[in-house]
C-alpha cells in the first residue's frame, strides 16, 4: 500500500498565516476564471467587474490567511466583501470565502464565542433588507434557508473545536496516566533497592551490638554490613542510570542468576535460608527474571523484618513458558525492633506480576508462618 506523500518539514514549521495564503489565493483565482460563481443570495444581473468589483473581492479573499490567528477580523473583512459583491450583483466566485470564515470562526475563536455570533446574526438582517428593496427575487424562506445553511457551516466549526479540544485533554490525561505510573515503577523500584539492603544493614547491626565479647565475629557482621552498604549504592546507581535520558539500553537488571548472591547476603544478615532452583532458564524471558528476582528480594526482606532468624524457604522453578517462586518463612513474625513497612513493597509486587498476565499471592499459612507464591509468564518484554 503506497502512502500518501507528506508536506515538507518547512511547510509544517511555517507560520499558520502563510499556510492559510493558498486558500485565499485560491479563491482570488476563482474570481477571474469565467462562469466561475460563488456564494450568492437573491438573482440579481450579473454586473461586470469594475474597481469595487476588485475591492470587494480583495476583501472576501485575503483576509482568509488570518482565518486562525483573527477569526473576527477574517470574518468581518469578508462579510463586507461579500455584502457589496452581493448588492453589486457581481456574484464572483469570491463569496465562497464567506462559509470558509464561518467555519474558521466556529473553530478557532476562543473568547466571546456568542458576541460574534449574536453581531454576525443581526448584521445579516440589512443585508437581507437591502436585497428586498433591490427586488433581488429571493423569496424570504430563501434569506432563512441561507442563514441556517451560514449557521450550519459555523456548527461544523464548532463541532471541529469540540473535537480538538476533547483530543487534546484525551492525550493530557494518556501523558498524566504515563507519568503517573512511570513515578509508581521508580517508587517500586526504589523500594525494592533500598528497602531490603537498609533492612539487612540494620538487622546486622543490631546483631553486631551483642557481638562486642567475640571481635572475629564482630569484624564479620561489620564487615557484612559494609558489603551491603556497597551493594545498595551500586544498585542505586544503576537505578539512577536508567532514569537518565543519555543513558543507553545496556543497564544491568538483577536477574535468576543473581538469587544466590542475594540468598547469601541474606543468610549473613543471620536469616537461615534454604534454597532450591529447578528447571533451566529460558533463553527469551523478557521481564519474568527481574520480576522473579524482585519477588524473592521483597519476600526476603520481610522474614528479615518480621521473622528474622525463622527457618525461610525459597524455591524456584524454570519452565518453557513460566518461573514459579515460592517463599515460605515458619513461626508468627513480630514486628518489634524491626523497621516499619508501609505495605507497598507486595503491591508493587502484585502490580508487576498482574501486568504479565500472571498470578501472585501472600498471606499466612495454615500451620504457621508466611508464604509468597508467584507464578510468571516468560517472553513478556519489559
Amino acid at each position: 500500500m503506497i502512502s500518501p506523500p507528506r508536506a515538507p518539514e518547512w511547510w509544517h514549521r511555517s507560520d499558520v498565516t502563510v499556510r492559510d495564503l493558498p486558500i485565499g489565493l485560491l479563491c482570488l483565482g476563482g474570481s477571474f476564471m469565467p462562469r466561475f460563481y460563488g456564494t450568492q443570495i437573491g438573482d440579481l444581473p450579473h454586473r461586470p467587474f469594475d474597481a469595487l468589483a476588485i475591492v470587494a473581492i480583495a476583501l472576501e479573499c485575503f483576509p482568509l490567511a488570518v482565518r486562525r490567528r483573527w477569526p473576527v477580523v477574517c470574518l468581518a473583512l469578508v462579510s463586507v466583501g461579500f455584502a457589496i459583491d452581493q448588492l453589486r450583483g457581481y456574484h464572483s466566485f469570491a463569496g465562497t470565502a464567506l462559509p470558509i470564515a464561518l467555519l474558521s470562526v466556529g473553530a478557532h475563536l476562543e473568547r466571546h464565542r456568542r458576541t460574534a455570533a449574536v453581531v454576525f446574526s443581526v448584521a445579516y438582517v440589512p443585508l437581507a433588507v437591502a436585497l428586498i428593496r433591490l427586488d433581488s427575487g429571493e423569496p424570504p424562506s430563501g434569506f432563512v434557508t441561507f442563514y441556517l445553511a451560514m449557521v450550519l457551516a459555523w456548527g461544523f466549526g464548532a463541532w471541529l473545536r469540540s473535537t480538538r479540544v476533547a483530543d487534546a485533554e484525551r492525550r493530557s490525561r494518556i501523558a498524566e496516566d504515563t507519568r503517573t505510573a512511570e513515578r509508581t515503577r521508580i517508587a517500586s523500584e526504589l523500594h525494592d533497592v533500598v528497602t531490603h539492603h537498609v533492612t539487612a544493614m540494620v538487622v546486622q547491626a543490631e546483631a553486631a551490638r551483642y557481638l562486642t565479647a567475640s571481635p572475629d565475629r564482630l569484624d564479620q557482621a561489620l564487615t557484612a554490613v559494609s558489603d551491603t552498604g556497597r551493594r545498595a549504592i551500586t544498585d542505586l546507581r544503576h537505578l539512577l542510570d536508567l532514569l537518565n535520558p543519555d543513558h543507553g539500553t545496556d543497564a544491568r537488571t538483577p536477574s535468576v542468576g543473581r538469587l544466590l548472591t542475594l540468598v547469601e547476603r541474606t543468610r549473613r544478615a543471620g536469616q537461615p535460608v534454604e534454597f532450591t532452583e529447578e528447571g533451566t532458564p529460558a533463553e527469551s524471558t523478557g521481564s519474568a527474571e527481574l520480576v522473579a528476582y524482585r519477588v524473592v528480594q521483597e519476600a526476603l526482606t520481610n522474614a528479615l523484618k518480621y521473622a528474622h532468624g525463622n527457618r525461610t524457604s525459597v524455591q524456584v522453578r524454570h519452565a518453557e513458558r513460566e518461573i514459579t517462586v515460592e517463599v515460605s518463612t515458619d513461626g508468627s513474625g513480630s514486628r518489634a525492633g524491626s523497621p516499619g513497612g508501609s505495605g507497598r513493597g507486595l503491591a508493587g509486587l502484585r502490580e508487576r506480576v498482574d501486568v504479565l498476565g500472571g498470578d501472585f499471592s501472600a498471606g499466612r499459612q495454615q500451620a504457621g508462618g508466611f508464604v509468597v507464591r508467584a507464578r510468571i509468564p516468560a517472553g513478556s518484554p519489559s
